[in-house]
């Protein structure tokens, strides 16, 4: 009898089979017999990058191939090497090469790492693509970019519903804030810094846009999350990608706009904020607006007390960051018991074992 997998458990939910929570329980209750997670209360946030080492050894081999076509095809994004009929036709070839590759490790083998550098490669196919089309059009550098961005958006969003890969929602989220930077500078704006993307004090939209963009992906994110609460399909970890690309979008831009502020008001909102994004991250059960907001605290910590004090306050961070990590389901549950009722609490990850059942 052949071995049951994860995926043979998502089609069971995807025919109606079974329920969500029925294949968490069993998706759970399999590992604990294998002894994998003998810890594992079946409430913690699935992340996977690869299934095992023979995943790295194909992602190597088609790094190398994809270097190899790069260099024998002269194909680039900055500069038209190749005249642009064969421009676009080398680069429409490399995405349908990719996505043939795709469809057998990422539908047939069903591999993690190798269908992310897949959707990698496949993207960067797409901007060569948009950009050689944008030479057809004979576009200066900034119509040019942003026309790229635009049409490796449309690929991108074809690739993610023919191989459902979570992490192309990150390329296609990526994508959407490249189109619309790209829109913006057209018009003659362009940000002085790095941090005018994230600044609200400095002139220019850009980090207007930036936490605009930000709360619409968070939007998504959680559309995903709260279809999936168990996190057993590849919904959630679609969401998963897409609160990693909305998390420091959120918490950089009004981060870093408070830490910028020489009041001492600003320093005790940058905690508040950072506490409250926190709290979020632990409500919804996602920790990356919690990492998001870390570098800020240590960053905080040493501008603001002195010497060894600085360390001592970055130490009892360090502490407190592992035993959260520790004790995070626990906690995590004392908090949500706590809470009120509130629209779509019952629709988040569950807090307890017997919300599961």
């Amino acid at each position: 009898m052949s071995q049951i997998t994860r995926d043979d458990l998502r089609a069971a939910v995807g025919a109606g089979l079974m329920t969500e929570a029925q294949a968490a329980s069993l998706i759970n209750l399999a590992e604990e017999r294998e002894g994998v997670r003998a810890r594992r209360t079946g409430l913690d946030e699935p992340f996977e990058l690869f299934k095992g080492f023979n995943e790295i050894f194909i992602v190597v081999g088609l790094s190398i191939l994809f270097a190899g076509w790069l260099g024998v095809t002269g194909l680039t994004i900055f500069s038209a090497t190749q005249g642009w009929i064969l421009g676009m036709a080398l680069s429409a070839v490399a995405m349908l090469s990719f996505g043939g590759l795709s469809r057998y490790f990422t539908l047939k083998r069903r591999m993690v790492a190798p269908s992310i550098a897949l959707a990698i490669m496949f993207a960067v196919s797409a901007l060569q693509f948009g950009f050689y089309a944008a030479a057809m059009l004979d576009l200066s550098l900034e119509p040019s970019l942003t026309m790229s961005a635009g049409v490796a958006f449309f690929f991108l969003c074809l690739h993610y519903l023919i191989f459902r890969v979570p992490f192309t929602v990150a390329l296609i989220a990526a994508s959407v804030v490249l189109t619309t930077f790209g829109f913006v500078t057209m018009g003659g704006t362009f940000p002085d810094n790095a941090q005018d993307i994230f600044l609200l004090s400095a002139d220019g939209p850009f980090a207007i846009l930036t936490i605009v963009l930000g709360l619409i992906g968070l939007g998504i994110a959680m559309i995903f999350d709260m279809s999936d609460p168990h996190r057993v399909t590849r919904r959630a970890a679609s969401g998963f990608w897409l609160h990693v690309i909305a998390a420091p979008a959120i918490v950089n831009t009004v981060a870093l706009t408070l830490f910028q502020n020489p009041d001492a008001g600003a320093k005790v909102a940058l905690v508040l904020f950072v506490a409250a994004m926190a709290l979020f991250a632990v409500v919804i059960d996602r920790r990356s607006f919690l990492v998001s907001g870390v570098g800020y605290v240590v960053a905080l910590s040493i501008s603001v007390v002195e010497g060894e004090g600085a360390f001592l306050v970055i130490l009892l961070l360090g502490i407190g960051l592992v035993v959260l990590g520790a004790q995070w389901e626990a906690m995590r549950g004392a908090i949500m018991r706590a809470l009120p009722a509130f629209p779509g609490k019952n629709r988040l990850p569950p807090w307890a074992m017997r919300e599961a059942t």
